[in-house]
């Protein structure tokens, strides 16, 4: 016996799916207003900060503005086609400003000057990522006593540059180190105050991987030799000193009362620092040791054996005498 089958009307059924139609539209609204993770469970990316550009900024800061334009080579980065706003003028340093620009609060904008020490920086770095600047940040002493970028250079004003670079230069560095800045006025030394020589021939303000940031010459000799280079070396016999000091166990670079800029008035006070071993009791007891009577070489009453550069003459190391002679 077969079931009745039951004819269902057409129009019934279209109504009935009309009338399911609001709610699973409700339904397929209510799913849609709720975060949910997609399929690799990652949640939406919230809205992204909004970048104005700097005309925006102008509005309201036009001074700083026209300082920037003026002469500043940050501005040069504007006309960059292939930058988008947050690597290039204003928001590069500050960050996206478009919440600032609609509140103008102070708290909706990133102002590197307020921030802590060591903060403010990395407005800089982010640029300026060669690896001299980012390795002297650890090594730097201005970074360890909280010297950061602008304490230096200017970002928004014009850069005015009038008389001799190393006389600009100079002048930023002897706001801070004034004491160097006086020991230039001695007999002897580099002509620092008559913008001759800058401080940056010498030190790297940046920082380097030698003590006081002194600069480096090829193969990270001290940057005395860039200019000194008849003293480079590498010399068959090394007087130590230079290779294990530097120049700076004999000489004072800052300026001295004594000839050369060495570190004593005397060349055999200075010499007898490191030798004096040779300088034996009773008139000598060895050939080669000082003295005023035999078996001593180096008779100090002799004014040839006064002075140690008479015959010592390479100090600086020879290739052809172990003991530098002339």
């Amino acid at each position: 016996m077969h079931a009745k089958r039951v004819k269902c009307d057409p129009l019934s059924r279209a109504a009935r799916a009309a009338a399911a139609l609001p709610f699973f539209l409700v339904l397929a609204a209510s799913a849609l207003s709720q975060e949910k993770p997609d399929a690799s469970g990652a949640k939406p990316a919230a809205a992204q900060p909004e970048y104005v550009g700097s005309e925006t900024c102008q509005a309201c800061h036009e001074d700083i503005f026209k300082a920037f334009q003026k002469n500043n080579r940050h501005a040069a980065l504007e006309t960059d086609k292939r930058r988008g706003w947050e690597t290039k003028a204003c928001e590069a340093c500050h960050g996206p400003g478009a919440k600032h620009a609609e509140t103008t609060e102070k708290s909706d904008i990133r102002n590197p000057a307020k921030a802590r020490p060591g903060q403010a920086e990395k407005a800089c770095l982010a640029c300026h990522t060669n690896q001299p600047t980012q390795v002297g940040r650890v090594f730097n002493g201005h970074g360890r006593n909280q010297v950061g970028c602008s304490s230096c250079h200017k970002v928004h004003a014009a850069e005015v540059r009038t008389g001799p670079r190393a006389a600009r230069l100079n002048a930023a560095c002897s706001a801070c180190h004034r004491a160097e800045r006086a020991s230039f006025v001695r007999p002897h030394g580099h002509a620092v105050n008559e913008g001759v020589v800058a401080c940056v021939d010498c030190h790297n303000p940046h920082g380097t991987m030698l003590p006081k940031a002194i600069s480096t010459a090829i193969g990270g000799e001290p940057g005395c030799l860039n200019c000194h280079s008849d003293k480079r070396g590498p010399f068959a016999y090394e007087h130590p000193p230079m290779r294990l000091q530097g120049c700076t166990a004999c000489h004072e670079p800052h300026g001295s009362a004594n000839p050369r800029m060495l570190t004593r008035p005397r060349v055999p006070q200075l010499c007898l620092e490191c030798h004096a071993n040779i300088a034996l009791p009773n008139g000598g007891t060895r050939s080669g040791a000082l003295g005023t009577t035999p078996p001593a070489l180096h008779d100090l009453r002799t004014i040839r054996f006064q002075n140690c550069t008479i015959c010592h003459q390479k100090i600086h190391g020879s290739h052809i005498d172990r003991r530098l002679l002339r």
